[in-house]
């Protein structure tokens, strides 16, 4: 689970958005701080930028990088401290930002924030190395007392809340060691590098650190764990609160968990700290002492400021582990006797955590945060402890949730002991189905998972039954969390059937429009989070109306002209620093617009493709030189612009120059550090298949041979004979950064050249796009990507065939809910519904298509490749 979606879910209850945009009530802590409404001087001015509120004295120029100083402060002292900073900064045209809200201050101190942006709540810009000395020790005099969290990637001055960095003042990007685009700052030869932005504090190889700072670095040193009796070991996470250590006791040599708060951070709903929730934790460990489903405490010590809760190291693995290896639907076809014995584990193993839970609240404490990766299961599977207390509430049965897993959070009317109540009920359906993160959405898809439980598994209709009527509890079409079907729905929950198709068409299409932003300069329609990660991310190919036009189109969909001309519009003039890459940037977005008869601004746009440097750009189909390639080489085809032909081949050469010297040795290469389609070799031996259509030039299908090679070196053979992208620490099937992507580049590559080890791959490719169960319904992350290859692939044999598809259609219906009576799609994370193309209803609006529109649809450059004579298009069998 990426816990960074949690912040774009506060805005909508049914998209994800920008914390910004939470509306202000007048009253709530969205409502923007008074000092930030106060009239500025003449010659100032206010804008917004994202989070942030920024005033600057327009005639006075800034440096594009130096020292820039940070002030962090706490939820009740922000306001104040911010009148200070104003004080202090307007009278002396001195440019500052700050985050306006006590909601948006909250955001980025949450336990989930992002660890390195933590506590900057104001920034301020001096105008040179003289300014910075003067406003940093000024401000610090000013501010000291005032508490705030510690700034990570900075450098703390003296006690206060005063932090500095050198970095970047505008908004400027190149491309890191991965190729990936990043913010960047110029070095010592005009060069543009990574401006690092790390939780840990560093100064550029080419910057003297001043002196006045040095004696600020030295402070930061001087605290170590020398005289703590316990050594750290290892790290098993980190939060923005802090992190979890394994660890020994040096005086016993017990082996230990060292759990730590940082002061002021990682805030809680409540606003509660790390360390009040650290202690919340301690106390409630000690009111269950000796009991044998939790840790007991052994110590709680400071160091530095920051505290430490010690407890026992309890053997044993997450429940979440134990389900990802015993569930049968991870198979293709699991016999009667592997579910009747998953479904007594389950219900078994259910008892364990039942009997847990009424264990503690015999005790007086209530959980809150019951879920998957907090059930310890021990390895012979004989008993659970429950970890993680530091949302729980001891004699406290009125208490609201303030921490929570996105599948197993409670709705807004239980308190106390029903929280605990209600996420048992969910686990009850997770156990069978690991989907409860849809609640977030809707309720009512309880009813409709119950019933694909019930289907697949024998178990008794009683228990899921029950967990219904509990999530359910007090559930209405109008109430939160609800998409407006009825509570308890089964067979009639989705508006129509997938494979009813092209009313299911007709369906997606008519919820990707009822969900269009029109008003809206950022995106037409809602998507990932992505969207707001650059200028580009509401218009491009994966996350933006690009995409979404795209299948739209593809399908046979009626036309959006307003998204066109939205489109149109928002990449008219692209920001400097826009991606050009195919999927997330200027090459995708052109390809679309030609395809859609707006040639002329698709040839405005590649001008611009064209006039920026290429040679750091990373070689992948996603952001890429291949994406880029085949982008110029199309549009080249269809407007006649013979000179893109070469351009494309210039970005291939790029790529074998890159690749060649990865292999000598000389460089790591982005190519070498991910697998798949859209990230690893096989986007690259993509493009050198259709290019060496185009040219017949040989030497094409030998890069493109030592690409696929290359990906494949980075699989394993499951025991079920499955073949999957190994990441180290889970394997990948997907189609954009698992096998599955790398088996529909072999089949093309296949028409060309016979290969055994490619034919036996793609045979073991196609058994892993087999299983019952994908985690998310998206295309490039879950079931649509495996309904869009079993349509398309022309590997023979078992799992081909149009029952194969036909399960996984029906599988994929497992993701979707109704939007305003229409079919769509939860997106990444499953906690809100998505339109695009790579997360959400755009891109399984598309994998339908592959498999059941007249004219087969396809991605991109893969479009669906000569079939054997005796396979005809699934939706033409009768």
């Amino acid at each position: 689970m990426n816990k960074g979606y949690a912040a774009f879910c506060d805005v909508s209850r049914q998209f994800y958005d920008a914390p910004y945009r939470r509306v202000s009530d007048g009253a709530s802590s969205s409502a923007p701080y008074s000092v930030a409404g106060r009239d500025l001087p003449q010659g100032w001015q206010r804008h917004r930028s994202g989070d942030w509120l920024a005033f600057r004295p327009v005639e006075r120029e800034l440096p594009s990088q130096g020292w820039k100083i940070h002030v962090s402060a706490c939820l009740d002292n922000a306001e104040r401290v911010l009148g200070t900073v104003w004080d202090y900064c307007v009278p002396r045209s001195v440019a500052f930002k700050c985050m306006p809200s006590r909601y948006l201050l909250h955001s980025r101190n949450a336990k989930y924030a992002n660890r390195a942006a933590s506590g900057k709540f104001i920034t301020v810009y001096p105008a040179d190395d003289e300014e910075f000395r003067t406003v940093a020790e000024g401000l610090d005099g000013l501010l000291v007392g005032e508490p705030g969290p510690v700034i990570l990637s900075d450098l703390r001055l003296g006690t206060g809340p005063v932090y500095v960095r050198y970095g970047s003042f505008t908004e400027r990007y190149c491309y890191d060691g991965s190729g990936e685009l990043v913010p960047a700052v110029s070095d010592a030869q005009g060069q543009l590098v990574p401006d690092r932005r790390d939780p840990t504090f560093h100064v550029p190889p080419w910057i003297t650190l001043p002196a006045f700072l040095e004696p600020h670095v030295a402070a930061r040193a001087a605290t170590t764990v020398a005289d703590v009796p316990y050594r750290f070991e290892r790290a098993l996470h980190f939060s923005n609160g802090g992190g979890v250590y394994v660890g020994r006791d040096v005086r016993t040599g017990r082996q230990v968990v060292l759990k730590e708060g940082r002061p002021h951070a990682g805030l809680a709903a409540d606003g509660a700290d790390a360390v009040a929730r650290l202690e919340r934790e301690r106390d409630a460990l000690q009111r269950l002492a000796g009991l044998a489903c939790t840790p007991e405490v052994l110590d709680f010590f400071t160091l530095g400021e920051h505290s430490f809760l010690v407890m026992e190291y309890i053997e044993g693995r997450p429940l979440n582990n134990f389900f990802a290896h015993r569930h049968p639907l991870i198979e293709a076809d699991p016999s009667t006797e592997k579910l009747a014995e998953y479904t007594q584990w389950a219900m078994r193993i259910y008892r364990l955590v039942e009997e847990a839970v009424e264990a503690i609240h015999a005790r007086g404490v209530v959980f809150n945060d019951l879920h998957l990766f907090n059930i310890m299961l021990s390895e012979d599977e004989s008993s659970v402890v429950l970890l993680d207390f530091e949302a729980a509430a001891v004699d406290d049965v009125t208490r609201r949730q303030v921490v929570a897993n996105p599948g197993f959070v409670a709705p807004a009317d239980r308190r106390g002991f029903d929280v605990d109540r209600y996420a048992l009920a969910c686990l009850r359906l997770a156990l069978f189905l690991p989907l409860t993160s849809l609640f977030a959405v809707d309720r009512a898809k309880a009813g409709h998972l119950a019933r694909i439980a019930g289907e697949r598994f024998p178990v008794p209709p009683a228990f899921l039954q029950e967990a219904v009527a509990e999530i359910q509890r007090g559930l209405t079409a109008a109430s939160p969390g609800s998409a407006g079907s009825k509570a308890g729905e089964g067979p009639g929950y989705l508006p129509v059937r997938l494979a009813d198709w092209p009313r299911s068409r007709d369906s997606m299409a008519g919820a990707i429009i009822a969900s269009a932003t029109p008003e809206r300069e950022d995106r037409f329609f809602p998507g990932d989070i992505a969207q707001f990660a650059n200028s580009a991310g509401g218009a491009c190919f994966s996350y933006g109306a690009a995409g979404v036009l795209y299948a739209l189109a593809e399908t046979g969909a009626e036309r959006c002209p307003a998204a066109e001309e939205w489109l149109l519009r928002a990449t008219k003039s692209p920001a400097s620093g826009t991606p050009l890459g195919l999927y997330d940037g200027l090459s995708g977005i052109a390809w679309v617009l030609d395809r859609l008869g707006h040639r002329d601004q698709a040839l405005d746009l590649v001008d611009t493709l064209t006039s920026r440097p290429w040679h750091d750009i990373a070689p992948d189909l996603h952001s890429g030189l291949a994406g880029l390639a085949l982008a110029l080489d199309s549009l080249a085809t269809s407007t006649g612009e013979r000179t893109l032909h070469e351009r494309a081949l210039q970005c291939a050469q790029l790529i074998a120059d890159k690749t060649a010297s990865s292999a000598a040795g000389h460089s790591a290469g982005p190519a070498a550090s991910r697998a798949g389609l859209l990230h690893g070799a096989s986007g690259t031996a993509l493009l050198f298949v259709r290019l060496y259509e185009r040219t017949g030039d040989g030497a094409l299908l030998d890069l493109a041979a030592d690409a696929l090679r290359s990906d494949l070196k980075r699989c394993v053979r499951s025991a079920g004979g499955t073949l999957q992208v190994n990441e180290g620490w889970r394997t990948m099937p997907y189609l954009g950064a698992g096998s599955v992507g790398i088996g529909m580049v072999i089949d093309d590559y296949l028409l060309h050249r016979r290969d055994e080890q490619f034919e036996q791959a793609r045979v073991d490719i196609v058994r892993a796009a087999q299983a019952r169960f994908y985690a998310q319904p998206g295309l490039f992350r879950g079931a649509a990507g495996m309904v869009l290859h079993l349509s398309r692939t022309t590997t023979e044999g078992p799992g081909t065939h149009d029952a194969d598809v036909r399960r996984q259609i029906d599988s994929l219906s497992w993701g979707a809910i109704p939007y305003q009576g229409q079919l769509a799609f939860a997106g990444e994370q499953m906690m809100r519904l998505s339109m695009d193309l790579s997360t959400g209803t755009a891109g399984c609006l598309l994998a339908l298509g592959s498999a059941l529109h007249e004219a087969p649809v396809h991605l991109p450059f893969l479009p669906p490749p000569r079939r054997p004579q005796n396979r005809l298009p699934w939706g033409s069998r009768k």
